[in-house]
C-alpha cells in the first residue's frame, strides 16, 4: 500500500535531470544546472503496442557493476521472483491460470492455425501477461478480445492437434470441450467478473461478491463480521457447509509438523531458489532469506514480522522483495497480492534520496498535524535509487516509487526502506518526452515551466512522497491492530494520498533551497501544476463508467477536488473547446494541503473509519464523465499509449566447468512473449 505509481500529469525523466547534478550548490542558487543525458545511450524503450497498451525494455546497467558472487545473488533472488509469478494470476481471477494455460497452449502449438485468428489471440495474450490475467491491472477493468468464441474454439482444436496439452492425460476433445465450456464466460461475458476489485458497487451489493478477483469464495462482509482471521496478509477465505475456512498460503514444513497449504508448489519453488541464493549473500541478507523461507513454510505472522525487521536492517546490493505485500485489491484492505523485485543500487542515482532521508525529523516536525500524532525521533528509512532486476506478480513497470514494509509496528521502531526505480522511470520518459505537458498545459508559462522543471518537479515529488511521506506520523496508542484493519477498503486510498500531500507540503518549505535539491519555489509552482492536471490526464485511464477504484488515481482526485471546494484555489477553465485544470492561487493551495494532510493524519492516527469513508466518497471516486471522453480523445490524438507493461532484463546463468565457477551475465530480449512463455518453463521441465 506504500507504493508511488506513475503518475500520468508528467513522464518523469530522473535520468536526465540526475545524471550531470543531484543538486545545486549554494553557489548557484536559482539557476538550473545543466541536464545531461545518462553516458549509456540504450535504444529507445517502446518496442511494442497493442492498442492502448505500450511495451517498453526497462534497462540495468548498474548490473554490470555486481561483482561476481553479487550478480550469483541476484540471479537466484530473480529467479524466486520468476517462481511466485503464477499466484497473481490465481489471486486475480480463480479463472486465470486456467486462461493461462490455454493461451499458452495455443500460441505454443500454432501450426495450421487461421494467420488473422492468431494474431487475435496473440496481442490477446500480451495484454493478458501484462495484466496477470484479463483485468486491466490500472482500471481493474475486464478488457475482451478481439477473437470470438468460434475462432478460440478452432484454434484451440488445432492445438490439440498439433500436441498442445489441452485434452488431458488422454487428449481427448471432449476434455478440451468442457475447458473451453467452463471458461467462456470468464473470457467473453463483459458483465461476468467485471472487474478485480470493486470498493463500493452500486445497489447495496457486496465488495467481496462484486469483486471478480480469488481471495474469497462465498463470502460476505457479514459473514466477516466478528470472525478473527489468523492468516489476514496470506490466505483465501471460503464458506463450506457455513463455516468460514482460511486457506493459507504456505509450502508447509519438511518434518510435516505443518502441512501444505494454498500455492504450496510455488512457494515452495521459491524456497528452493531462495536457498540456491544463500551462499552468494551477505549475512544480513541471509538472515533475511531465512527468515521469508521460514515465513513461505509456516505462514505465520510473527515470521513474516520478523522477515520485515531484519529487511529494513539489510544494507545489501543486490536487494529484493518476495511476499504478499499490497493489499490495494482486496475490497476489505486486508489480503496481500504477491510481488517480486530484486534491484540493483544506481549509484550516481541516489543522492537526493539520501539527502531527505538525512532530515526525516525535520518535515516530520514541520508536518502540519496535530503534536501528538508526530514522532518526536522518527527512525530515517532506508533510501535507494534502484535499477529493477525483475517484476513480478503484482509489481509492475509503472511503480516508480516504493516504500516498505507496510508493517506500523515496524515502521514505528525499525524504520523503512525507499525505493526510486530510475530503469523504470527511463524505460516510461523515453516514449513520452513532453507531450502530456504541452497538451494539457493551460498557459504558455504553466507549459514552459513544466519543459524546464517538470522532471525535477516530479522526481522531487517521488522522493517526498516514499521518503517523509510514508512512515510519517504516528498512532494513537490505543489502537490495538494496525490502522488498515479500521479503515479497511479506504486505508490504501487514504495512505497514498497521505504521501502525496506530504510532498505537496514540504515543496514550499525553504529546507528544500537550503538542501540544494531545488533552485527556486518555480519547482513547487510546476509540482502543484503537476497535481491540478493529473486529476484530469488520468482521466483517460477510466475509459468507460464513471467511477475510479484504483488507490493512487483516487487519491489525486481527492487533493484537488477537496482543495477546489474549501479554498477554491484550484479550477477548470474551457478554451477553444478544450477544458483545463488550472492552479489560481498557490498560497491557498498549500492552506488546503495542510488542512487536508492533517485531517488525514488523524483519521489514520484514530483509525476514524467514517471520516475516511466521507472524504474519499465525496471527492475520491466520481468524476465529470463528459471530461473524461474529450480527455480520452485529446490523449489519443497524441499517439501515446494509456498504458504500460515492462519488459525486464534477463540474467543468463552461465555453468563454470573445469573447477571454475558459476556466471552471470545480462541481455535485453525486447520481446515480452519470449520473455512470459520462459517464465512459464524455466527451470521447470515443462515442455
Amino acid at each position: 500500500m506504500l507504493r508511488m505509481r506513475l503518475r500520468p500529469a508528467a513522464i518523469l525523466g530522473l535520468a536526465t535531470v540526475m545524471a550531470g547534478q543531484c543538486a545545486w550548490s549554494s553557489g548557484a542558487r536559482g539557476q538550473a544546472a545543466p541536464q545531461t543525458t545518462s553516458e549509456t545511450q540504450e535504444p529507445p524503450s517502446l518496442v511494442t503496442r497493442v492498442g492502448d497498451t505500450g511495451f517498453i525494455q526497462v534497462y540495468a546497467d548498474s548490473f554490470n557493476g555486481l561483482s561476481p558472487e553479487q550478480r550469483l545473488d541476484a540471479y537466484w533472488l530473480s529467479m524466486a521472483a520468476i517462481a511466485v509469478n503464477p499466484i497473481a494470476y490465481d489471486q486475480n481471477s480463480s479463472y486465470g491460470l486456467a486462461l493461462k494455460h490455454l493461451l499458452e497452449s495455443i500460441i505454443t502449438h500454432s501450426d495450421g492455425i487461421d494467420p488473422t485468428v492468431l494474431k487475435k489471440i496473440t496481442d490477446y495474450i500480451l495484454l493478458f501477461w501484462g495484466s496477470h490475467g484479463n483485468h486491466n491491472s490500472f482500471t481493474s477493468r475486464k478488457f475482451l478480445p478481439e477473437f470470438t468464441p468460434d475462432e478460440l474454439r478452432s484454434a484451440a482444436e488445432q492445438a490439440l492437434k498439433n500436441g498442445a496439452p489441452l485434452g488431458g492425460d488422454r487428449q481427448s476433445p471432449a476434455v478440451l470441450d468442457s475447458m473451453l465450456g467452463v471458461l467462456q464466460k470468464a473470457i467473453f461475458d463483459p458483465d461476468f467478473q467485471p472487474m478485480v476489485t470493486l470498493k463500493n458497487p452500486p445497489n447495496g451489493e457486496d465488495p467481496l461478491q462484486a469483486s471478480g478477483n480469488n481471495y474469497y469464495s462465498g463470502v460476505t462482509l457479514k459473514d466477516l463480521v466478528g470472525f478473527t482471521e489468523h492468516y489476514a496478509l496470506n490466505s483465501r477465505l471460503v464458506k463450506r457447509n457455513g463455516q468460514l475456512i482460511e486457506e493459507v498460503y504456505r509450502a508447509g514444513m519438511p518434518d510435516g509438523s505443518i502441512s501444505p497449504g494454498r500455492y504450496a508448489h510455488e512457494l515452495g519453488l521459491a524456497i528452493d531458489d531462495l536457498q540456491h541464493a544463500l551462499p552468494y549473500a551477505p549475512e544480513s541478507q541471509k538472515k533475511v532469506i531465512n527468515d521469508l523461507i521460514r515465513y513461505y513454510q509456516t505462514g505465520d505472522r510473527a515470521d513474516w514480522i520478523q522477515c520485515g525487521i531484519d529487511w529494513v536492517q539489510d544494507r545489501t546490493n543486490p536487494d529484493f522483495s518476495n511476499g504478499f505485500v499490497e493489499v490495494y485489491k482486496d475490497a476489505r484492505g486486508q489480503k496481500g497480492s504477491i510481488q517480486g523485485f530484486v534491484t540493483v543500487v544506481d549509484e550516481q542515482m541516489n543522492k537526493m534520496m539520501t539527502g531527505f532521508a538525512a532530515n526525516a525529523s525535520y518535515f516530520e516536525q514541520k508536518a502540519p498535524w496535530d503534536e501528538k500524532y508526530k514522532n518526536p525521533s522518527p527512525n530515517p528509512p532506508i533510501v535507494n535509487a534502484d535499477e529493477t532486476l525483475i517484476e513480478s506478480g503484482d509489481f509492475d513497470v509503472t511503480t516508480i516509487g516504493d516504500n516498505l514494509p507496510n508493517e506500523d509496528e515496524i515502521h514505528e521502531k525499525y524504520g523503512s526502506k525507499s525505493f526510486i526505480f530510475t530503469g523504470s522511470i527511463r524505460a516510461l520518459n523515453s516514449p513520452t518526452g513532453t507531450k502530456v505537458a504541452e497538451e494539457f498545459g493551460s498557459s504558455q508559462p504553466e507549459i514552459d515551466r513544466a519543459k524546464k522543471y517538470g522532471d525535477l518537479a516530479e522526481d522531487l515529488f517521488t522522493a517526498m512522497h516514499e521518503v517523509i511521506g510514508h512512515g510519517s506520523g504516528r498512532m494513537n496508542p490505543k489502537l490495538t491492530a494496525e490502522p488498515a484493519s479500521y479503515l479497511k477498503e479506504y486505508y490504501s486510498t487514504l495512505e497514498e494520498t497521505r504521501a502525496d500531500l506530504m510532498a505537496l507540503w514540504n515543496f514550499f518549505d525553504p529546507k528544500l533551497i537550503e538542501m540544494g535539491v531545488m533552485p527556486n519555489y518555480d519547482v513547487a509552482r510546476t509540482a502543484y501544476d503537476s497535481e491540478a492536471r493529473a486529476a484530469l490526464v488520468q482521466l483517460r485511464e477510466v475509459p468507460t463508467g464513471d467511477t475510479i477504484e484504483e488507490d493512487h488515481r483516487r487519491g489525486t482526485q481527492l487533493i484537488v477536488n477537496y482543495i477546489r471546494d474549501k479554498t477554491g484555489a484550484i479550477q477548470p477553465i474551457s478554451r477553444d473547446g478544450k477544458v483545463y485544470m488550472v492552479v489560481t492561487n498557490y498560497s491557498k493551495m498549500r492552506e488546503g494541503v495542510g488542512m487536508l494532510l492533517a485531517e488525514l493524519m488523524r483519521i489514520k492516527a484514530e483509525g476514524d473509519y467514517d471520516a475516511a469513508k466521507g472524504l474519499i466518497t465525496q471527492y475520491g471516486i466520481h468524476f465529470n464523465t463528459a471530461w473524461r471522453d474529450q480527455v480520452v480523445a485529446r490523449y489519443k490524438a497524441l499517439g501515446l499509449p494509456t498504458y504500460w507493461v515492462g519488459i525486464n532484463p534477463e540474467l543468463e546463468l552461465q555453468p563454470g566447468s573445469g573447477g571454475q565457477p558459476d556466471t552471470v551475465s545480462i541481455r535485453y530480449p525486447r520481446d515480452f512473449a519470449e520473455e512470459q512463455l520462459r517464465y512459464s518453463k524455466i527451470d521447470r521441465g515443462i515442455e
